[in-house]
């Protein structure tokens, strides 16, 4: 394939951890590697931090609940005219929207814009209210794109549930190589070691789960040691531990790639006690690909990528009981842990970006096909029909 002018737009802030992020910035550095040309438009809250050169700023993003979380997007007439803007002077190939759907950068730019789009949809959620709302007026633009993708079947399903459409399922990628560095760091282990990297004064990235569970662990195994990495508010989390516990948990805060690596390297269990609102779990394939024992909360997603507990094991959602009684069993199992790391390893390579991204291309490849470059749409029939609603 001739190298291609690649417009990706990111619907989230930059700034801000999370899936969508990572998947668009270690695409992006990877399709520049194979002698691609990228540009990046996102959201950003710190320009002065920016140190990628393909990455375009459309200003500060606002916060808004989204799918039990809050998400950072930006909408609106001001955001508009700055895509119109970027996808004017790119002169691009293509363009690939993560997140179409939701009101931020890439449903603007699939507004804007007319000839080869490929969106990918992240998001898994049931049915909602809102949604049905305003799928008249997402429904068009949706038709808009050229080839749809969904990083796994649970974002495909709701693809289908909100929109009646289709799409080929292309899973998250990593770059594999990040984790295999051995090196631990010492400070850091226990004997044993769990670890847990996420939002943490998240609701549904569980803390409270796992916080709840190790009690009963630490009776079994008293010189036990908890990591948790990730954003958040500390001090309000230290409240909730039983005194008794708070000498044994560690709080690292946002980890560099080295130190994420070095992370999975110093734990013997990663444990993922997210209780809903995945489609994916790309951390998991991280620690796969580092050769860490998972423990994992079986929700759908989860006991997909672990197809039902082969490549890592499964607590009870939300049952914190369970999850001791299942870290227990893992702990005391070393022949256990040592073959799920193994399987989990293995079953990683699929999810290098080596792999993912030639996947991607056949997509690019194929809208490609017949199909002119990006350009501003002729016509805005979808504000006009927002207009008419108000």
């Amino acid at each position: 394939m001739k190298p291609l002018k690649i417009g990706m737009v990111c619907p989230y802030g930059w700034d801000t951890p999370g899936g969508v992020q990572i998947h668009i910035k270690e695409l992006a550095e990877f399709l520049i590697s194979l002698g691609h040309q990228v540009s990046v438009f996102a959201p950003v809250s710190d320009e002065g931090a920016n140190t990628e050169p393909w990455l375009v700023s459309a200003g500060r993003p606002v916060s808004i609940p989204y799918n039990g979380a809050v998400a950072r997007v930006l909408f609106g007439p001001v955001a508009s005219s700055r895509v119109r803007q970027w996808i004017s002077n790119g002169d691009f190939d293509l363009l690939h929207l993560h997140e179409p759907a939701i009101p931020s950068l890439s449903l603007l730019a699939c507004w804007a814009a007319d000839g080869p789009m490929v969106g990918t949809f992240h998001a898994s959620s049931a049915k909602q209210k809102a949604i049905y709302a305003i799928g008249p007026i997402l429904e068009p633009v949706l038709e808009k794109l050229t080839a749809r993708i969904a990083v796994s079947e649970m974002a495909r399903q709701t693809l289908k549930d909100h929109f009646e459409t289709e799409a080929v399922v292309i899973p998250n990628g990593i770059a594999t190589s990040k984790y295999v560095d051995e090196t631990q760091r010492p400070e850091w282990k226990g004997n044993p070691t769990l670890g847990f990297i996420g939002r943490f004064d998240e609701p549904r990235k569980g803390l409270e789960v796992l916080l709840a569970a190790l009690p009963a662990v630490a009776k079994i195994f008293p010189e036990l040691r908890v990591l948790v990495a990730g954003p958040g508010d500390e001090s309000s989390v230290v409240k909730k531990i039983e005194p008794s516990l708070r000498s044994k948990i560690t709080f690292l805060g946002r980890l560099s790639d080295e130190e994420k690596a070095q992370f999975f390297q110093s734990i013997d269990i990663y444990v993922a006690p997210n209780t809903g609102g995945e489609s994916f779990g790309i951390i998991l394939t991280e620690a796969m690909a580092s050769q860490t024992a998972i423990m994992a909360s079986d929700i759908p997603a989860f006991s997909q990528l672990l197809n039902a507990g082969e490549f890592g094991a499964l607590f009870a959602n939300e049952n914190s009981a369970d999850l001791a009684n299942q870290l227990i069993l893992l702990l005391n199992d070393t022949e256990r842990r040592e073959a799920l790391r193994r399987a989990g390893f293995e079953q990683s390579r699929k999810y290098d970006w080596a792999t993912v991204a030639e996947q991607i291309l056949d997509v690019y490849e194929m809208v490609l096909v017949g199909n002119d470059k990006v350009s501003l749409g002729s016509e805005n029939r979808v504000w006009n029909r927002i207009r008419s609603n108000d």
